[in-house]
């Protein structure tokens, strides 16, 4: 498996887009009024809304640079509009009509002709044939006034960044955020929309990367501003085929109602379920994956925005305090305890599940991390809330920190939490499988917070017995926190102790590797890769990258390396022959870019950090028995085809060049506390070289300057893995001898019988192969 993290203008294949193709438009809006946008037809966008305030206020917007998609599938910047001609029939209901005061109106924003940032308001209605309600509209880039009637101000559009088109509900007062009487909901329809004249096509990657075996994970948190067309396009054509494992969310899929009480819009039941827009964009983002031959896992959590979660429905710490995630705004997670609660996630659950049904699509339904939260900061558990406490038998013992050493009552009073979340899961997968019968129900733990080895008993209430196989028909892990940090140790314990306490084989689970959570740390991904590898390689069923937005984001790349590049990038790991090798000629080498300009001053500028080696074996071949097991070496490995292990003669361990190694030779790293994993390196100065193929059995390791004989293994390309994390700023240090990972330079072998009698060397070039991280 192969990957690479894509930037803008790597695309290699392109094809083209009409300006303004419906499904590239997105959607904005203020919450907690809620909104979203789909393409009922090739040449149509429809945007669905509820309105919560009298001044809610949602957009429809087209980008001038791309900002949605993935590097290799985004259309090109085009910023100057003045050749175009944009046309379409509008049609709506339950929003302000077109000849309204604040009837919908383009916003253009962007730079006058003196490159001073500017927004212009061009009324629709002065642009249309028709009704308020049902009109065509045609928009003359060249010729557009801003204002709300006509004459008005040009508008100049050669450098605009976007349009936004608005939308208000009738009554629309932008002074006031007071509730409306009810929430409204409306919708307005764009269609046959056609756009002509210079800049009406963009260029878009078009790229289709073959499937390689990985399954992508969505969130609707992340991915409601775009059209499920838009989605479902950058799965396919990225290589991700088969079962999508889609988050519903925690903040954009409720119904929200107002509560006076409360002064807050709080989640609820009254209407139905999920929310208008919410359940337009499910409904053509289901029945757009089935045709394009991919199911979805519908995931729901037992987490809410904090501000519309009803204040009895959330977890509370002993004192009172509700569990509040450190996301902003916080989330809060719902008490396993609270039947109106409860209610609420089975209905919400049974929503999405008519979602699915309605495709013909097979029902698959994920219970997503529920736990008892316990707060990062000091350890409290949060299973006192008023629900809670009456069913843990009205007056629980205190566990004032769950990391602690705990008392027979206090691991008690888990095993009591632990079979009361298992009870409120098994009551939502029950609720699941009577709406649609046969429908597969999957349990998704999250391995760092419900397996902390700083709480070892928490497992008692977030990893449940009621769990155990055949609960579920699938267990679902995910350990971002580990991978991300490099606790490789970690990762494999917690499969392990999860596997072996809930009795899941391997091939009944799935896999989730990511996430990258900021920009800035997108190196991450190089981590969330191997670990995605490495669970296909244990025999998951199923491997999820998580997620698409970061996906998105950061241009991660996977792709499949056929068989054919295989063969190319194959490693034998076998020896050269050591008595031939041993005459060998050594030539490190670098690559330096040098530019000399007309007054003969030279630039110089080092493009590798390292030496590239490079070796002539010719010289050890000085008999008719050394030629023939060169030929047959060379054979073997198909000339240049395939790679092998070479010994330096003149550098081939870690202490000086050829002395017997110590375990305190090279630093490899320092201690955090969290990584596990240390890479094998060579100092030569101020240059560090990464060794990936150090020879079996040579291999010595300390701490802190102290030998290390038990506790790590030598893992797949020269790492050191502990058993446990070194302490944070223990020295980590190796000996070691090595060998060359290279190939032969040529696919042709000259060398004969008459050059040895004439006294003539033959020449056999190798050169070495890069190995480990970049």
């Amino acid at each position: 498996m192969g990957w690479r993290l894509a930037a803008t203008g790597d695309a290699l294949e392109t094809g083209f887009i009409k300006r303004f193709d419906p499904q590239y438009w997105t959607v904005n809006f203020p919450q907690p009024m809620l909104a979203a946008v789909t393409n009922p037809a090739p040449d149509a966008l429809r945007i669905d809304a509820t309105f919560l305030r009298r001044n809610d206020l949602a957009g429809i917007i087209w980008a001038a640079a791309d900002d949605g998609s993935h590097p290799l599938l985004a259309y090109e910047t085009a910023r100057d509009f003045r050749g175009c001609r944009l046309r379409f029939r509008w049609r709506s209901a339950g929003v302000a009509p077109l000849d309204a005061v604040h009837g919908p109106v383009m916003t253009i924003e962007g730079r006058d002709a003196a490159g001073h940032a500017r927004a212009w308001y061009v009324r629709l209605w002065n642009y249309a044939e028709g009704g308020p309600d049902d009109a065509v509209v045609t928009l003359d880039f060249a010729g557009l006034e801003s204002g709300f009637a006509l004459p008005g101000e040009a508008v100049w559009a050669g450098d605009i960044d976007r349009l936004f088109l608005s939308l208000v509900p009738p009554g629309y007062d932008p002074a006031s955020d007071a509730p409306l009487p009810a929430p409204a909901e409306g919708w307005a329809e764009i269609s046959a929309i056609a756009c002509d004249g210079p800049g009406s096509v963009l260029a878009i990657g078009d790229g289709l990367i073959p499937g390689h075996g990985m399954r992508i994970a969505t969130g609707y948190d992340d991915l409601y501003h775009l059209t499920p067309a838009r989605v479902l396009r950058s799965i396919r054509h990225l290589g991700y085929r088969g079962a999508i494992n889609h988050y519903v969310g925690m903040s954009h899929y409720m119904r929200l109602g107002w509560d006076g009480a409360a002064g807050a819009y709080l989640a609820g039941l009254a209407g139905g379920a999920i929310a208008a827009p919410c359940a337009a964009w499910h409904r053509d983002f289901a029945a757009r994956a089935w045709a394009q031959g991919q199911d979805v896992i519908w995931s729901l959590s037992y987490e809410l925005l904090d501000q519309n979660c009803p204040d009895a429905w959330k977890q509370r710490a002993e004192n009172g305090d509700p569990a509040r995630t450190g996301w902003d705004p916080p989330s809060t997670l719902l008490s396993p305890a609270h039947g109106g609660a409860m209610a609420y996630l089975r209905a919400v659950a049974e929503a999405f599940v008519d979602i699915a049904a309605d495709t013909g699509m097979p029902v698959r339904f994920q219970i997503g991390e529920p736990w008892w939260w316990v707060m990062p900061d000091d350890g409290r558990i949060c299973l006192y809330d008023p629900a809670a406490r009456a069913a843990l038998g009205g007056d629980p013992p205190s566990i004032p920190d769950v990391r602690g050493a705990l008392d027979a009552g206090q691991r008690a009073l888990l095993d009591q939490a632990g079979a009361l979340l298992a009870a409120s899961t098994a009551a939502l997968r029950d609720a699941v499988k009577a709406r649609a019968p046969g429908a597969e129900v999957l349990i998704l733990i999250y391995l760092p917070t419900v397996l902390d080895r700083a709480a070892p008993e928490l497992k008692r209430a977030n990893v449940p017995l009621g769990w155990a196989r055949p609960a579920f028909d699938r267990l679902q892990l995910e350990d971002y926190d580990w991978v991300t940090a490099g606790d490789a140790g970690s990762t494999a314990r917690g499969i392990a102790e999860a596997s072996a306490r809930l009795d899941y084989p391997v091939e009944e689970q799935h896999y989730f590797a990511g996430f990258v959570l900021r920009p800035e740390d997108r190196r991450q991904w190089r981590r969330i890769h191997d670990a995605a590898f490495a669970a296909k390689a244990r025999g998951t069923a199923d491997v999820f990258v998580w997620a698409l937005p970061q996906v998105q984001r950061d241009g991660f790349t996977l792709f499949a390396i056929g068989d054919e590049e295989a063969a190319v990038q194959a490693f034998d790991d076998v020896d050269f022959p050591v008595a031939i090798g041993a005459r060998a000629t050594v030539e490190p080498g670098f690559s330096t870019a040098i530019v000399t300009t007309s007054a003969g001053r030279e630039q110089r500028n080092a493009d590798w950090a390292d030496a590239r080696m490079r070796y002539d074996v010719g010289p050890g071949v000085l008999s008719r028995g050394d030629l023939e097991a060169l030929i047959a070496f060379f054979r073997a490995r198909y000339g240049a085809a395939r790679g092998f292990r070479f010994r330096d003669p003149t550098d081939d361990s870690s202490r000086g060049m050829t002395d017997e190694p110590g375990f305190a030779d090279q630093p490899i790293g320092t201690g955090d506390g969290i990584a596990t994993r240390f890479p094998l390196v060579k100092h030569y100065g101020d240059q560090v070289r990464r060794i990936t193929r150090p020879a079996a059995g040579s291999v010595r390791v300390g701490v802190d300057g102290v030998a290390r004989a038990n506790g790590w293994s030598l893992a797949e390309g020269g790492v050191i893995a502990f058993d446990e994390a070194p302490a944070t700023g223990a020295a980590i240090t190796a000996g070691f001898r090595f060998d060359v990972p290279v190939r032969f330079a040529e696919d042709r072998l000259e060398a004969g019988l008459a050059g040895f009698a004439a006294g003539e060397a033959a020449s056999v070039p190798l050169i070495e192969i890069r190995e480990g991280e970049a």
